[in-house]
């Protein structure tokens, strides 16, 4: 039991938030244009409720500290990407990279295209340190500084190339980020940030199984090498493929078009005009007619005069 609730618990319960923190920010941002403003207000509201709860479990070195940290620096995190999925916080240079251009020309591109979002992540990451410095729970900091790694790591990789994309979780306001893609063979920053990265999660594993681990420190230490493994899996999604995209059948969705109601269809104009002309041409020969008709009957009932 002791192992369960110390080991297995929280690399559950940060699978759980894992999944369900990226299906709800993509469900979101794929929702109709006139709720991104409500959707980007509520990010700010997130953004700053998250700061204010990692500031308080940070003074908490208790495994409900550590589970508060986690789950608020996730928070903040998915503020910021709900900000950036929705179109307002990416970069100067909102279209796609042009075809052809190679090089450093096409570095400077890339950065231009996502250059406000990485601010935004940096300026994240001070606001985390400093709300958290000098606390015994260090666990907001480390799971921000984990996320914005391997994050800016797999932004890398698809940018050097890779032999699956995934572009098809950008929402449409986002389509032209794609351009900057590479689809081809695994590029070499693949194996080094792969092998970096388990090499991390497996020493946050050995730290959670050390004997003289506190209760706090295995919770740390698990929530971080889940979060750790999940992304490194997300890095071996781009080259394995596998349907990932079932994961979330459910926060897609938002982005599904409504369909035309179908109980009166509207005829074309190109079909209704005919049928106007017919009937004004139909009217028009009846009032020909009966004036025809009357016009006869009055001279029918006109004497005729006699001659001299």
């Amino acid at each position: 039991m002791a192992i369960l609730s110390n080991h297995v618990m929280p690399a559950l319960c940060a699978l759980a938030i894992w999944w369900f923190s990226t299906g709800l920010v993509l469900y979101i941002v794929g929702l109709p244009r006139l709720t991104f403003r409500w959707s980007a207000c509520g990010a700010g509201v997130l953004a700053v409720a998250s700061l204010v709860g990692l500031a308080d479990a940070s003074r908490e070195a208790t495994v409900a500290g550590a589970y508060a940290a986690f789950v608020w620096a996730i928070a903040l995190w998915g503020a910021l990407e709900i900000w950036f999925l929705l179109g307002q916080l990416t970069g100067p240079r909102g279209r796609a990279c042009p075809a052809g251009v190679r090089g450093w020309r096409r570095v400077g591109f890339a950065i231009l295209a996502i250059l406000y979002h990485e601010i935004a992540l940096l300026v994240g990451a001070l606001a985390v340190l400093a709300f958290t410095w000098g606390g015994e729970n260090q666990v907001g900091a480390w799971t921000f500084a984990l996320l914005w790694t391997m994050r800016l790591s797999a932004k890398l990789n698809l940018f050097l190339g890779v032999p699956i994309l995934h572009e098809g979780f950008l929402p449409d306001q986002l389509r032209y980020l794609a351009s900057y893609f590479r689809k081809g063979p695994i590029n070499l920053l693949f194996p080094v940030s792969v092998t970096i990265s388990t090499t991390i999660g497996v020493w946050l594993v050995m730290g959670a199984l050390a004997p003289a681990a506190s209760a706090f420190e295995v919770a740390a230490c698990i929530l971080l090498a889940t979060l750790m493994a999940l992304a490194v899996l997300e890095h071996w999604f781009m080259v394995v493929p596998l349907p990932i995209e079932a994961l979330w059948n459910w926060s897609m969705r938002s982005r599904c078009k409504l369909p035309a109601p179908v109980d009166e269809p509207v005829k074309p104009t190109a079909e209704r005009a005919p049928r106007h002309s017919s009937l004004a041409r139909q009217n028009l020969e009846d009032r020909f007619r009966q004036a025809i008709t009357k016009q006869s009957t009055q001279i029918e009932a006109t004497p005729a005069r006699r001659l001299p």
